[in-house]
């Protein structure tokens, strides 16, 4: 057995996005995204997707990085996947002693990684000095079954598309910093700038513009729900949000039911999700929309 592990290659798009969702079917990863995320990485991110060989064929991948939004310095990433049928050989071992080398050079002191709530990544986790902290829920919607009705619109408030927007979408980026400012998780991500986000954001290619579901009231956007899709069958929530002022008025949970409407007239059969386990606001718009937990993952943290 010849293994190596080694940077991504633009004919390995189609490999590594196969490899992130390998056995992880709520998962979602087009190769065209792949691609735009090893495009648009700025330097001070230092990202590397690495992908892990047995025999010549690709069997894994690493997305490794340095937090470079965040205002607290020295944080990093390194979230490794290896199809079901190669694990126990060594792959992500080996991807996960690069990752840790390539991020100690460039400054990070503490690594945090998703991992799967299965005993084996658990387990693999552990037995490399990872430490556990939050745990964060997905959730399937079949969208063959059947959707709840989209609630009224409150008055002075319109749905709009992302589409309406692609002339200038700096509205949703407010919407988008406001609103997340809060969110529940380890990181924040308060230097993320415009030009950024649209990079980064706003240009990815899984981006569906026309699924993702805009309220505007006041004059402008004040809450919305982004989706990725693979343009066929399958939904993936990116991100839903309302910025502070405009929260309590039901706006999430009417932008997602809208956007999900919109899913089934296309033909798309199956939407998922992830949240933090403490978001109970948006857990309780999930649990009301019909989603059923799938799965589950732990962010686990080494300092280095």
């Amino acid at each position: 057995m010849t293994m190596i592990i080694r940077d991504f290659r633009p004919a390995d798009a189609e490999a590594a996005a196969a490899s992130y969702s390998a056995g992880r079917p709520h998962l979602l990863m087009t190769p065209e995204a792949v691609s735009h995320l090893v495009a648009t990485a700025t330097p001070e991110q230092h990202y590397r997707l690495l992908v892990g060989e047995l025999d010549g064929v690709v069997v894994g991948s690493g997305r490794i990085g340095l937090h470079a939004f965040s205002s607290t310095k020295g944080q990093g990433f390194a979230n490794l996947s290896v199809n079901p049928e190669a694990r126990c050989r060594g792959v992500a071992t080996a991807m996960l002693a690069v990752a840790e080398r390539h991020l100690a050079e460039h400054g990070v002191t503490r690594i945090r990684a998703w991992v799967d709530d299965v005993p084996d990544s658990v387990a693999f986790a552990e037995r490399h000095g990872y430490v556990r902290g939050r745990s964060a829920h997905f959730a399937h919607l079949d969208l063959t079954a059947g959707l709840r009705p989209v609630p009224p619109l409150p008055e002075g408030v319109e749905l709009r598309t992302g589409a309406d927007y692609l002339d200038d979408p700096h509205a949703l980026y407010r919407v988008d910093v406001d609103g997340t400012q809060d969110e529940p998780g380890g990181v924040d991500l308060d230097g993320l700038g415009y030009e950024d986000w649209l990079a980064e954001v706003w240009h990815r290619p899984d981006l569906d513009r026309d699924l993702t579901t805009v309220a505007v009231a006041d004059g402008g956007p004040v809450a919305f729900s982004a989706v990725h899709s693979d343009g066929a069958t399958r939904y993936w929530s990116a991100f839903t949000t309302t910025v502070a002022s405009h929260r309590g008025r039901g706006l999430a949970k009417l932008a997602k039911t809208a956007s999900l409407h919109r899913a089934v007239a296309r033909g798309y059969t199956d939407a998922y999700t992830s949240n933090d386990a403490t978001n109970a606001p948006m857990l309780a718009i999930n649990d009301w929309l019909g989603y059923r937990r799938c799965a589950s993952e732990w962010a686990y943290a080494k300092e280095i």
